[in-house]
C-alpha cells in the first residue's frame, strides 16, 4: 500500500482537518484549535481501495434483529445507567477527574463481573505495584484478572488475542499510541486512530472494553469530540474531590437511556452504593436555620430530595456578589433579578451566595423556587419550616411555572416525613394520585412568599 507522510491542521475540539491553519474552525466555531500534525494518509491507487468490498443495499424489514446480552457488573448503581450492565462487544467511554475515582471504580467492576474468559487490566500511566496496592485495599481477589503496562496498540492487539480476553480495560487512552501515526501520544491523530482500532477489535471479537479518558479544565474529556461520537457508552463520573458523594452519569448510551444516574460514597473500601440518597443527603439537617430550603429534583426517573442554602450579606464593594455551588451561575443570578424586579426586594446591595449541600450539581429548573425562596429567607432572616418542601421553575414575569413528574417528586417527599408541599397551581389541578401532606399550590413568587411568611 502506498503511503506519504502529510501536514495538516486538525481541530482539538471537533477534529476537522485543514491543509493550512485556521484561526477559526469551521465546523464546531471553536477559536484557536488547530494544530499542526504530520500524519499517514493512504494514496488514492491503494490497492485496498481497488479491492473493497461493497456491501447489499437490503429492505430495512428483512433485517433480523440480533437479542443483546449485558453483562452484570455487580455493581447495582452502574448497572442502573448502563440500562442492565455492559453490552457484549461493546466500546465504553469512562471520564472523570483525576483522583475522582475512575481506577477504583474499574477495579470493583473487576472483581464482580462474571466473563467467560480473562479479563486483562492495560495500564499506560501505572505500574504493576501501583494497581496492586490499590487492589489489595480494595481486597481484589479476582483469579482470571491479568495486568499488562504498555502503550504500543500493537502489542495491546496482541495480548488481548493471547490471553483470550473478553473483558479489557484500557487507562487511559491518551497514553496509547500507534507507530504508523507519527504525531505523538494524545494528539488528535493518535486517539482518532486508537480508538478506530480498538472498536473494530471489539465489534469482530466480541470483547467488551472500557477506555478511560482525562478531563480538561472544562470538564469536557481531552482530545477531539469525535472520539465520544465513536464509542457507544459515555460515563462522567462527577463530584468535588473533598466530598465523599460521587455521581455517575451517562451522556451517551446506544444500549440505553442517558436520563438515570449512580449515586456512590467514597469510602477506604472504595466507592459504596447509595440506594437511598435523599435521605442521606439531607440527614445531617437538624436546626432550623434562615437561608435554608427544601427542593426534589428529578434525575433520569430518581428524585433527590436536596437542601438549598443561602446567604445574603451587605456587600462591601459597589458591585454586589453573586456566588453558585452546585446551581448555574447564570441561573443564578437571573432569579436574583426576577427577586429584586417582582418581590421589591433590595439586593442591589446584597452579596449572594447559594450552596446545593453535598457537593453534587444539578441544573434543572425545578429548583428555581427553592433558591428564590432560601435567598428570601436569608435576607428577611425568617426560617422556613423544617417540614415544608419546595417545588417549581420560575420565569422572568415571577410566575411560578409547571415542571414534569410532579407525582413522584411529592411521593419522595412524603415518603421522608415532609408535612407541606408548595408546587405550581398548574401542577396541583393535574395530580393524579392524593397525598397524606398538605399540598399548596402557587401561581407566582409572592404567593409563596406570603404563605410562608417573607413577605
Amino acid at each position: 500500500m502506498a503511503k506519504k507522510l502529510a501536514t495538516v491542521f486538525v481541530c482539538n475540539n471537533c477534529g476537522y482537518e485543514s491543509t493550512k491553519w485556521l484561526g477559526k474552525c469551521p465546523a464546531c466555531n471553536e477559536w484557536n484549535s488547530f494544530v499542526e500534525e504530520k500524519a499517514v494518509v493512504n494514496s488514492k491507487n491503494s490497492s485496498k481501495n481497488n479491492n473493497q468490498i461493497k456491501n447489499e443495499i437490503i429492505k430495512l424489514n428483512d433485517v433480523t434483529k440480533k437479542e443483546t446480552f449485558r453483562l452484570k457488573t455487580g455493581v447495582g448503581e452502574l448497572d442502573r445507567v448502563l440500562g442492565g450492565g455492559f453490552v457484549t462487544g461493546s466500546l465504553t467511554l469512562l471520564g472523570g477527574e483525576p483522583g475522582i475515582g475512575k481506577s477504583t471504580l474499574i477495579l470493583q467492576i473487576c472483581n464482580n463481573i462474571k466473563v467467560d474468559g480473562n479479563i486483562l487490566y492495560i495500564s499506560g500511566e501505572e505500574s504493576a505495584e501501583q494497581i496492586k496496592s490499590r487492589a489489595d485495599r480494595l481486597n481484589i481477589k479476582k483469579d482470571n484478572l491479568l495486568f499488562l503496562a504498555e502503550t504500543d496498540i500493537d502489542n495491546i492487539e496482541s495480548a488481548i488475542q493471547k490471553t483470550n480476553a473478553k473483558f479489557v480495560i484500557i487507562d487511559s487512552i491518551q497514553t496509547i499510541y500507534s507507530e504508523e501515526i507519527t504525531s505523538t501520544a494524545g494528539s488528535v491523530s493518535q486517539v482518532r486512530e486508537i480508538t478506530a482500532r480498538i472498536m473494530k477489535m471489539c465489534k469482530q471479537s466480541g470483547i467488551t472494553t472500557i477506555i478511560i479518558g482525562h478531563v480538561t479544565k472544562d470538564g469536557n474529556i481531552a482530545g477531539p469530540r469525535v472520539l465520544e461520537h465513536m464509542v457507544d457508552t459515555v460515563l462522567y463520573l462527577e463530584g468535588e474531590r473533598y466530598f465523599s458523594y460521587r455521581i455517575l452519569r451517562g451522556v451517551k448510551n446506544r444500549f440505553g437511556s442517558t436520563n438515570e444516574i449512580g449515586m456512590f460514597e467514597m469510602e477506604d473500601a472504595g466507592l459504596v452504593e447509595i440506594t437511598n440518597p435523599s435521605e442521606l443527603l439531607i440527614s445531617e439537617r437538624e436546626d432550623n436555620p434562615s437561608g435554608s430550603a427544601i427542593v426534589v429534583s428529578i434525575e433520569g426517573t430518581r428524585p433527590l430530595v436536596l437542601e438549598i442554602q443561602a446567604l445574603s450579606t451587605p456587600t462591601v464593594f459597589g458591585l454586589p456578589r453573586r456566588n453558585a455551588s452546585g446551581v448555574d451561575y447564570n441561573r443564578l443570578t437571573l432569579l436574583m433579578a426576577v427577586l429584586e424586579k417582582r418581590a421589591g426586594l433590595n439586593l442591589g446591595s446584597q452579596d449572594v451566595y447559594i450552596n446545593l449541600v453535598g457537593g453534587i450539581k444539578i441544573n434543572e429548573p425545578a429548583l428555581d423556587l427553592g433558591i428564590v425562596l432560601s435567598a428570601a429567607s436569608s435576607f428577611k432572616n425568617i426560617s422556613i419550616k423544617n417540614d415544608i418542601v419546595v417545588i417549581g421553575e420560575v420565569g422572568l414575569t415571577g410566575e411560578v411555572r409547571s415542571v414534569n413528574m410532579i407525582d413522584k417528586r411529592i411521593k419522595e417527599a412524603e415518603k421522608l416525613g415532609y408535612k407541606t408541599c408548595i408546587i405550581p397551581e398548574s401542577n396541583k389541578k393535574l395530580l393524579k394520585e392524593k397525598f397524606k401532606l398538605d399540598i399548596i399550590g402557587v401561581k407566582n413568587i409572592i404567593d409563596a412568599m406570603k404563605y410562608l411568611g417573607l413577605k
